[in-house]
């Protein structure tokens, strides 16, 4: 009797392959049907691509948005005054505090102002830069976080790659929220930072009160939701409630922190904390 071989075929390539789906795929089942895309992602692995992509589409529309705001001369001043408003009150804190004198804020005032004026195309050019650092910097810290808290506060099973992918897929919606936020910012002539209400009603987010107008963002409520289910499908998990809460509790809590951070070193709201 003859030995029959390859009596238990290896799988071909096509058969390793078959939950594989394309980078044009995962963009459309992020906003068509995460669950199933991502579901699938933590099947075929991470890729590289599943993130950096896009960080770096997102990048570009960041770069693009500030030069079509600032190529508007009503949008520039308005970002202008939004930015001596915020000046004024850290300098106004001074003044009551005895550090300066009411006639040194206005010098202060006038100089700072001056500098703006005079320095719009370096400050172009430093945005730019900042938004192409402070984007990659951000995206690692914050993946790292999501990652630390699914793998041992929930006991998910996955890795910081897979973290990486399950953050960097919805990027694609702050996209959608830049688009929109420039479109906004070019019919009511003034500068918007987000597409939340209280950039529509001009409200001061340093306040409580501002603080939730600024989470009120339907597209920032919407790409946390996608991030939950996100982290869900990529670490193995059947309870999508308790990523929710993480993602949802996380967001909140550490802009609660950064809030208050703010309120105590009033400094760091130069750096939009």
């Amino acid at each position: 009797m003859e030995e029959t071989k390859d009596q238990f075929p290896s799988m071909s390539p096509v058969d390793s392959e078959e939950n594989e789906i394309s980078h044009t795929d995962k963009l459309v089942g992020v906003f068509s049907e995460p669950g199933t895309t991502f579901a699938q992602m933590s099947k075929s692995g991470a890729k590289t691509s599943d993130w950096i992509i896009p960080v770096l589409v997102l990048i570009v529309a960041a770069i693009l948005s500030n030069i079509v705001m600032m190529s508007n001369p009503t949008i520039k001043r308005s970002m202008m005054e939004k930015q001596m408003t915020m000046i004024e009150k850290n300098l106004d804190e001074m003044v009551a505090s005895g550090q300066l004198t009411e006639a040194q804020k206005e010098e202060q005032l006038e100089q700072m102002r001056d500098r703006m004026d005079q320095g719009m195309g370096a400050q172009m050019i430093f945005s730019i830069l900042g938004i192409i650092i402070f984007s990659f910097i951000m995206f690692f810290i914050v993946s790292g976080v999501f990652f630390l808290f699914a793998k041992f506060a929930l006991k998910g099973e996955g890795t910081y790659k897979e973290a990486m992918s399950a953050y960097g897929l919805p990027h694609y919606i702050v996209v959608i929220q830049v688009i929109v936020m420039v479109i906004a910012a070019l019919v009511m002539n003034k500068f918007f930072t987000s597409t939340s209400i209280a950039d529509f009603v001009d409200a001061d987010k340093s306040t409580l009160t501002g603080f939730v107008l600024a989470k009120l963002d339907v597209f920032s409520i919407w790409y946390y939701a996608i991030i939950s289910i996100a982290f869900a499908k990529m670490f193995k998990s059947e309870n999508m409630g308790k990523y929710f809460g993480m993602i949802f509790g996380l967001w909140i809590g550490f802009g609660l922190l950064f809030f208050f951070i703010a309120k105590a070193v009033p400094f760091l709201r130069w750096f939009g904390v």
